[in-house]
């Protein structure tokens, strides 16, 4: 059974969601606080969060950025805002997906299965890939250049992992976003993907402004090029 942490302060939001995701054998948590996930994120260890973006005592922002000092697990943020630097806020301080109230219920429940699902993928194929003097620890969620540990966001692991695993292989960019996050999810397009690669190449290329092993194949899609 996967064990969920809802941060939340809208009761009727609340009960809707506990009664879907507890009907759907998930079990559940919930916060109504920052500080109250805060505590809870010490003590207990889970598969995925849900963060509401806009709390009386702050953001799930603030959640992320902690968790991801020690953790992986998927982030999926709540928010009745649909501006496009929140999107891209929210995504690149580590969180997997991003839903604006209101919201179908069906829909939010495909995005947990499939954050779910792809998180149980990536830990679960393989101990370890590694090329180009890049070795990444599946289990432990790390990654080493050259004997040396990167600090790479949630959404930046999952990126680079995909690559690994699809050696010197034209990757569409379309393909890309239905393996990281949801077909249906047009908050990421290809404008936010470009910037991830940009950040990603930042910090594995030796010059990120001419990149060797993570490739751009105009009008195609990118491609992990295996140099050693």
């Amino acid at each position: 059974m996967s064990k969920i942490l809802l941060l939340e302060d809208d009761l009727s939001l609340i009960t809707g969601l506990t009664f879907a995701l507890e009907k759907a054998d998930y079990e559940l948590d919930v916060a109504k606080t920052v500080k109250e996930a805060e505590n809870i994120c010490v003590s207990k260890e889970y598969d995925l969060l849900i963060l509401d973006v806009t709390l009386p005592d702050g953001s799930g922002f603030e959640i992320c950025k902690k968790v991801r000092q020690f953790s992986k697990v998927p982030i999926l943020f709540l928010t009745a805002s649909d501006e496009e630097i929140n999107i891209i806020m929210g995504l690149d301080i580590g969180g997997d997906d991003y839903i604006t109230k209101p919201f179908k219920l069906a829909v939010l429940m495909s995005r947990i299965n499939a954050l779910l699902r792809r998180a149980n993928n990536f830990n679960s194929t393989d101990i370890e890939v590694s090329s180009n003097n890049i070795k990444v620890f599946l289990l432990q969620c790390q990654v080493y250049k050259n004997g040396i540990l990167l600090d790479l966001t949630a959404a930046e692991y999952k990126l680079l992992c995909f690559f690994m695993k699809n050696p010197n292989r034209i990757l569409p960019k379309e393909q890309i976003l239905h393996q990281l996050w949801d077909s249906e999810g047009s908050y990421v397009d290809s404008n936010t993907l470009t910037v991830y690669i940009r950040r990603l190449r930042t910090k594995i290329e030796d010059n990120p402004s001419e990149p060797k092993m993570l490739l751009t194949v105009r009008r195609m899609g990118y491609k992990w090029n295996v140099i050693n």
